[in-house]
């Protein structure tokens, strides 16, 4: 069976598509394809991903009229803005999409670790373990906590060490000019 023939076929007098052929023609990932056939149920008639017209070898085809007629629908109802977005929505990496409860509790928790760093003059094996008998919570939290407040340190060291070879440098140039 050829590629085209995977993604495209005619089955029962009809053309039908697999999901890998939804993907290349709307160009939603293949998370959001999956997203509008779990949840169709959810969306009214028109705006609904088309149920399964048949399963060969394990892979679902759907009428190819059917998913053109809602990706019409789709893009004039909904638009294409959002299409990439399926599952857990990007934050910054930092909890709770950088703010809230959550990131200002981890906040405090990273204060702690850096003035801990900063006191032992960086990092020691089985800090996150012991900050997390001293403080209460998760050593995995202080884990993260950890990672954080270590590439505060590490570029507050950076800076320190680029600003004294600056310095350096200055008094170096001065004592060779004539």
């Amino acid at each position: 069976m050829s590629g085209d023939e995977a993604l495209r076929r005619v089955e029962g007098g009809r053309w039908v598509v697999s999901r890998a052929w939804v993907v290349q023609r709307t160009g939603a990932s293949a998370a959001t394809v999956a997203r509008w056939y779990a949840q169709r149920e959810q969306y009214p008639a028109e705006l609904r991903f088309p149920q399964v017209a048949c399963a060969i070898r394990r892979v679902h085809y759907y009428d190819q009229e059917a998913v053109e007629a809602f990706w019409a629908a789709w893009r004039q109802e909904v638009g294409t803005g959002l299409l990439r977005r399926a599952g857990r929505p990007r934050g910054d990496g930092r909890g709770n999409h950088g703010g809230g409860h959550d990131r200002a509790q981890r906040d405090r928790a990273v204060a702690v670790v850096l003035a801990e760093l900063r006191k032992a003059g960086g990092y020691q094996r089985g800090m996150a373990a012991r900050l997390a008998r001293e403080h209460g919570g998760s050593e995995r939290g202080w884990q993260r906590a950890v990672a954080e407040a270590r590439m505060l340190y590490e570029h507050e060291d950076g800076q320190s060490q680029g600003q004294g070879q600056d310095v350096e440098q200055e008094a170096g140039s001065a004592q060779t000019a004539p």
